[in-house]
């Protein structure tokens, strides 16, 4: 089979690789626009789940980046000058720019053709047999086609910036800033022994307030530094590239392909960066169409089944991550609450419940879930089905 990949994330070059896994004699390019080496961001993150399943899928390149990855197994949040330590499930965290090297070395291993700066357009691809879309949230391949995609568009409220630190956190670290114009936190998390992610967000109301939305990147920065210097400990903050504090905008499509051509990645959607949760989802799409080429005696019926079963797969991080991102949206409900409890329902903002029970109710039902079996039981059960209502609920309202 002859496969185009379009983007050269870790989506498309992960998928190459379980692709001449599969059949060495697959003929697979992956086109990327961009020269080899000149990812954005900084680093991301995921957790031992994932871990695993590359370690079944393909173990060469799960060791490397196992090998090139930092843990961290504890939650710190600091709420003005209080602080706020808790143990919690081992993260990893790894430079995006170590990831991409990985998977380009180990595509290239296996006989993957690489094309850096190629931009491609569907004028380019005749005699491919699958033109996988891995072109990320702004797909050209995916924007053709966009009635067919059924492709929505949700805009977020608050203002968010990617930035990069040398300062290393032993931790994943939260921090919440109070100004004279509101709230403005960071989510702070190591990736390498040298440097470390810094996602700033905050509140228009905020950020305008503020007079970040107009001033320079120099004196945006200072000012940013100031504001955090209790955890950066003199540290600077590094800009990368991309728009000035945009909103979030998650991406949905009805259905995820159109004859031979399959979206892949931020091209098929997107969760908000809150549940730290796009590389893993990514990577999850690579292994679900892989494995769906290799089930499937068809193209057709191929791709049919890798697309119900993923958007089927993804409700739950879909609900979480819109959970996540209304949490931050609505700050002041929980940010005066003691630091503990605060703290308790930053780990629960996943929960559809949660908006809809008065915080400190909500922290000694979850405290007394923790000690009853049956309470425990209920909130599994409650949980999902809360989950699907909203979803439904809000499929209608776009509709």
């Amino acid at each position: 089979m002859k496969v185009v990949c379009v983007g050269g994330g870790p989506a498309g070059l992960y998928l190459a690789i379980l692709l001449k896994r599969q059949h060495p004699a697959h003929d697979i390019t992956v086109h990327e626009r961009d020269p080899e080496g000149s990812t954005y961001g900084w680093g991301v993150t995921y957790w031992r789940a994932l871990l695993d399943r590359l370690h079944e899928h393909d173990p060469e390149s799960a060791r490397a980046i196992e090998q090139s990855s930092v843990r961290w197994n504890q939650g710190v949040a600091h709420v003005r000058d209080r602080v706020t330590r808790q143990h919690g499930d081992e993260g990893h965290g790894i430079g995006r720019h170590r990831l991409l090297e990985i998977l380009a070395e180990r595509a290239r291993s296996l006989g993957v053709r690489l094309q850096f700066e190629s931009e491609v357009t569907a004028a380019d691809l005749p005699g491919a047999d699958l033109v996988v879309a891995a072109d990320g949230v702004h797909s050209a391949l995916r924007t053709r086609h966009a009635d067919h995609f059924g492709t929505q568009l949700g805009e977020g409220r608050n203002h968010y910036l990617w930035l990069g630190t040398t300062k290393v956190f032993d931790a994943f670290t939260f921090a919440f800033v109070e100004t004279a114009h509101g709230w403005i936190w960071c989510y702070g998390y190591g990736y390498s022994g040298e440097h470390s992610t810094c996602v700033m967000e905050c509140s228009p109301e905020t950020l305008t307030g503020l007079g970040l939305d107009r001033t320079d990147e120099g004196k945006g920065l200072a000012l940013l530094e100031k504001l955090f210097a209790g955890i950066l400990d003199g540290h600077p903050l590094i800009a990368g590239r991309g728009a000035p504090w945009p909103t979030f905008r998650t991406l949905t499509n009805r259905t995820w392909h159109r004859d031979n051509l399959v979206l892949l990645g931020d091209a098929a959607h997107t969760t908000h960066y809150s549940i730290g949760a796009g590389t893993t989802l990514a990577l999850e799409d690579a292994m679900c169409l892989a494995a769906a080429l290799g089930e499937h005696a068809t193209l057709p019926a191929a791709l049919a089944a890798y697309g119900r079963q993923r958007r089927s797969e993804l409700l739950s991080a879909q609900s979480a991550a819109r959970c996540s991102a209304q949490w931050y949206e609505n700050l002041p409900r929980y940010i005066h609450l003691p630091p503990h409890r605060m703290f308790a329902l930053l780990g629960q903002r996943h929960s559809p419940l949660l908006p809809y029970v008065p915080p400190q109710l909500y922290y000694g039902i979850d405290k007394a879930a923790g000690r009853l079996e049956v309470l425990r039981r209920f909130k599994r059960w409650v949980g999902p089905r809360a989950a699907r209502a909203l979803h439904a609920r809000s499929t209608a309202h776009r509709s």
